[in-house]
């Protein structure tokens, strides 16, 4: 029922509808590919059925779909300066658009994937989600925070965070974010106030990973390494970064 081919010629075509040049596109249409493929191989790890693998590689396609109208209003991916970039799309597929016409024709879709991209982006996932649909949110979500990874090493940080260099090295990190990763939990947002916080919450992003082949897929890719070797001329951070290994690591050798 879903139609692979016609899904990427669509991405594609709306896509140029915005500057590839613009790092903040590159990154979101690489980052679009690269998170439906983990769905994918997510969901053959837990056994879902041909047609489960490929809704939930339609999700991936599907997730960030709002980024691109974010970065031309707005150009930043920082939802509290814009918009929850996780509404957004979804409002542009499901609302008065229809975007979502564009890539699927079956309609029993709907009500299941806009919930899955809604969720995409929260700090927790709502109460009364439950059975597939709950497995389909958090294959996508583990999917996003995994390739997060990569887009925090290959991109520079500046770009991301909409910051010079120099604060992106200088900046220290605050203790309220060091005290959830003590908690071993995604940082809160709302809490990360410098550069410097948000490298901190993008790593603490694993500790919630909830599928072993996205833990396995993590340390495969070698970007948590890297991420833990970023330049800070910082202390604190530099002090942060050692501190935040280490729960990692305790936390993940607990449960494996």
């Amino acid at each position: 029922m879903i139609d692979r081919k016609r899904v990427l010629t669509q991405f594609a075509e709306y896509t140029r509808n915005y500057d590839p040049k613009d790092p903040k596109i590159a990154l979101k249409i690489a980052h679009t590919y690269r998170v439906a493929d983990f769905c994918e191989k997510i969901a053959g790890s837990i056994h879902l059925t041909e047609e489960e693998a490929d809704f939930a590689w339609l999700s991936g396609m599907l997730h960030d779909i709002g980024r691109f109208e974010q970065v031309r209003k707005y150009n930043t991916f920082i939802d509290s300066k814009s918009v929850d970039h996780a509404e957004f799309g979804a409002d542009l597929l499901f609302g008065k658009e229809r975007l979502i016409e564009r890539f699927c024709d079956d309609r029993s879709l709907d009500e299941v994937l806009e919930t899955v991209i809604r969720q995409h982006n929260k700090y927790r996932i709502r109460e009364d989600i439950t059975g597939k649909e709950l497995v389909f949110c958090n294959i996508l979500r583990d999917a996003d925070k995994v390739d997060i990874l990569r887009v925090n090493v290959e991109t520079p940080m500046e770009e991301i965070y909409n910051v010079s260099k120099e604060e992106m090295v200088g900046c220290g990190v605050t203790s309220a974010v060091m005290e959830q990763v003590r908690q071993h939990i995604a940082v809160f947002r709302d809490i990360m106030k410098t550069p410097a916080d948000h490298l901190i919450g993008h790593i603490a992003l694993t500790f919630e990973l909830v599928y072993p082949m996205s833990w396995e897929i993590a340390k495969e890719q070698g970007f948590l390494e890297e991420m833990f070797n970023f330049p800070s001329k910082n202390p604190t951070t530099l002090d942060a970064l050692i501190e935040t290994r280490k729960e990692l690591e305790a936390f993940h050798s607990l449960h494996s």
